[in-house]
């Protein structure tokens, strides 16, 4: 058995797997690219339901790894903090907190102070239905009654047009169900989705390639043998569909 080390997927390595992914190629197809099994790309697909993340972008009011690095310079040459947030044109109480969460004086670094801010930023936004479990219950007592994602977003839209938080898209409703780890929707309730399906897949995808939706053994209308040309007009009729 071909042994392969472990791999560690750079931001651009998952970023193809996404566009490949979205444009409908398979599992397996996308892990040759990388030489590796269809699990190992499965695992990264999976985390999030089929379904790609967002680009994660910094705030535009976080510090930056520049003015970071411009405090820790400040705070090895002695400067107090009201001239490092004045050199910055930052409030004094925004350096005060960047330098207590990091260690203090001492122990300041600006590129590890910068990687745990990015670090903390990961932390996830709770989706609506987790909030609301008036509306979590609304949508999972639907689902269970085999109504579609789509029929319940249009009829909470109707029955709630003037409140915006008695109301959800159906996108949020799929992803809620296919990304457990947003805990609003059980797993259960995905048995009631039309396509049985525990992941997105792509508007693009084709079953050509598996094998299904196809006809095996097809023969072409040009190859009809000439015994057709005899059959009666306007029908040939065949003796065991005929009743007596």
């Amino acid at each position: 058995m071909k042994y392969r080390p472990r791999n560690r997927y750079t931001a651009a390595d998952r970023a193809l797997m996404w566009d490949r992914w979205q444009k409908g190629d398979s599992l397996a197809s996308i892990a040759r690219l990388f030489d590796r099994e269809h699990s190992s790309i499965e695992r990264i697909i999976r985390e999030t339901g089929g379904i790609r993340p967002p680009e994660r972008k910094r705030s535009r009011l976080s510090l930056s790894l520049s003015e970071r690095e411009e405090i820790s310079r400040g705070v090895a040459t002695g400067c107090s903090i009201r001239s490092i947030a004045r050199s910055l044109g930052r409030s004094p109480s925004t350096i005060s907190r960047e330098l207590s969460r990091n260690g203090g004086r001492r122990r300041y670094r600006a590129t590890r102070a910068d990687q745990a801010a990015w670090q903390r930023s990961r932390r996830p936004k709770p989706c609506k239905l987790a909030a609301n479990r008036g509306l979590s219950h609304r949508v999972a007592r639907k689902l269970q009654q085999q109504w579609s994602p789509e029929q319940i977003a249009g009829w909470l839209k109707r029955i709630y047009p003037d409140d915006e938080n008695a109301r959800v898209s159906h996108e949020t409703i799929y992803r809620t169900l296919f990304v457990q780890a947003r805990g609003a929707l059980k797993k259960e309730l995905l048995q009631h989705l039309r396509s049985k399906r525990t992941m997105r897949r792509s508007r693009h995808k084709t079953l050509k390639g598996e094998g299904l939706g196809q006809i095996t053994n097809t023969v072409s209308i040009r190859e009809r043998p000439a015994s057709v040309e005899d059959r009666a007009v306007p029908g040939h009729w065949e003796g065991d569909l005929v009743f007596g």
